[in-house]
């Protein structure tokens, strides 16, 4: 992405700055593209071979469910999150195993970290911190719960991809596709808007702002990761990798962030207590998560 730099002046000196963000911005997504288009190509080929062996892993994995939902959630797939919500509300896996995915999930974070060139140790320490956060959290919570566990229940799983509106029943080409043009017209959109506030405020007003209130912005940046969608995570992480939000507040807001997955678990689990309780643990230990990351230093690399 562009590296900005803030001008002050007005009329013509702000119309022809502005263009060059609308250009710089429109060649930053082109560049990108190709990239995206392999990475997604990748994911979609993993999830149509080897998805039903991960679910069947998973399924069978009993009390080790969290170790087993750390390391699946870590896969890049697009729709891993959304089918176990539908296997939670089926009880055929554990609240434990639930937020472990949730947690190790990071939605868009690797195909934008690679296409952005972020060096491989730094991308596999980001993902390797969500997964231990996810394994120790989703055991803590079964220990927490053993005692009330309910009965399971046989669930249908047969409709996730229409749930999830990949359209990978049309095969691997046009889905990566698919998620490629609709990635790349985020990421054109997300920083177009950031370059332009950047213009106006500053880098470092930005970073000041947000870094300046840690708790309130890793509040804030887990908060937002539950908004279900791919936009937040491409967001969160194009903030953190133009260092206006700490790693901290990004893997805050990753955390969270579970794509679909959090939609998924409203629509069909009627429980809505305890959809909410998801949530409010998730972002606890988002906020916690992300916390220690700026304590033990992940700002230093991304810098």
């Amino acid at each position: 992405m562009m590296a900005l730099h803030t001008h002050t002046g007005a009329g013509d000196g702000i119309s022809h700055y502005l263009s060059e963000v609308l250009l710089e911005s429109i060649v930053d997504a082109l560049k990108i593209l190709p990239f995206l288009f392999l990475t997604y190509l990748l994911m979609e080929f993993i999830e149509h071979k080897a998805s039903d062996k991960l679910l069947n892993v998973i399924k069978k994995s009993g009390n080790a469910g969290p170790l087993a939902g750390g390391v699946l959630g870590a896969v890049p797939q697009c729709a891993f999150s959304a089918v176990c919500a539908n296997l939670y509300t089926g009880r055929v896996i554990s609240l434990g195993t639930l937020i472990a995915v949730f947690l190790s999930t990071s939605d868009e974070m690797l195909p934008i970290m690679i296409s952005e060139s972020v060096k491989p140790t730094v991308i596999f320490a980001i993902i390797g911190y969500k997964f231990f956060v996810a394994v120790i959290c989703g055991f803590a919570v079964d220990i927490i719960i053993r005692l009330f566990r309910k009965k399971k229940a046989d669930i249908n799983i047969d409709e996730i991809c229409e749930n999830d509106n990949c359209h990978c029943e049309r095969g691997i080409f046009y889905s990566a596709i698919h998620h490629t043009l609709t990635i790349t017209a985020f990421i054109f959109i997300v920083t177009l808007l950031i370059n332009t506030v950047v213009f106006f405020v500053g880098t470092d007003t930005l970073a000041n702002l947000f870094n300046g209130i840690p708790v309130v912005s890793h509040i804030v940046a887990a908060i937002i990761g539950l908004v279900p969608g791919c936009a937040t995570s491409v967001v969160l992480t194009t903030l953190g990798l133009k260092g206006i939000i700490s790693a901290g507040t990004m893997i805050c807001g990753l955390c969270s962030s579970a794509g679909v997955g959090i939609l998924i678990l409203f629509r069909l689990n009627k429980h809505i207590k305890e959809n909410l309780l998801i949530c409010a643990i998730l972002v606890m230990i988002a906020v916690l998560a992300g916390g220690i990351a700026d304590i033990i230093g992940f700002s230093a690399l991304l810098s």
